[in-house]
């Protein structure tokens, strides 16, 4: 049974995130809240994120970047610059889920990466052989995202894109089981345009679906 069949039947239940900055830390926040288990990791090593994983609850543990890729879904959040090394030495990914949540900005200054004609989750595809890769959790502000999902009658919109339907499937499993509403943007070539930040029109815009 492939790691996608046991996602479906079984439901998501660990969440792997590779960048413990202030968007990984949002995102550990909201998949603890919704009763999920979550390893955490940073470039600097487990112990360095003993406090952070404390604050979050029995359902947090800090972790390598290895042990975070081998979780059921892996979420992506390392600055651009480090996306690299972050990513050297791991193993084959096999097919498994990665959300790409990075944005291709150089520091300082907000510059836009070199990214050779494609847009930054083309070139991220690329760094991840065997990954499905839906781009997705970019767009909020990080004390946005890490906020209550349930706003003014409604629930937040996060955006997705992907060229594999099942993997965004998945990922807009989590992203209702998180509390958030989805909005499918299409292929990465499309959808990814639309999410990235900078020059795309999407960073920043908090919508909200409102209930029927």
């Amino acid at each position: 049974m492939s790691n996608n069949s046991q996602i479906n039947k079984e439901g998501i239940q660990h969440i792997g995130i590779i960048g413990a900055g202030a968007i990984g830390q949002a995102m550990a926040k909201q998949v603890v809240r919704a009763g999920l288990k979550v390893t955490l990791s940073n470039s600097r090593g487990p112990e360095t994120l003993a406090d952070i994983v404390a604050l979050l609850g029995p359902n947090a543990r800090a972790g390598s970047v290895r042990e975070a890729a081998a979780a059921d879904i892996v979420v992506l959040s390392v600055n651009w610059a480090q996306l690299p090394s972050a990513l050297a030495g791991l193993p084959s990914w096999d097919g498994r889920i990665v959300i790409d949540a990075t944005n291709p900005v150089i520091q300082p200054g907000y510059q836009l990466a070199e990214l050779g004609g494609r847009n930054s989750s083309e070139v991220v595809t690329a760094m991840l052989p065997g990954a499905r890769l839906v781009k997705s959790f970019n767009t909020l502000l990080a004390a946005v995202l890490a906020s209550d999902p349930k706003q003014a009658g409604g629930k937040r919109v996060v955006f997705l894109s992907g060229d594999d339907a099942a993997a965004k499937s998945t990922v807009g499993q989590l992203i209702d089981q998180l509390g958030f509403a989805s909005i499918d943007l299409g292929s990465l070539a499309i959808g990814g345009k639309l999410q990235q930040f900078p020059g795309g029109p999407l960073p920043a815009v908090n919508l909200i679906k409102l209930a029927n």
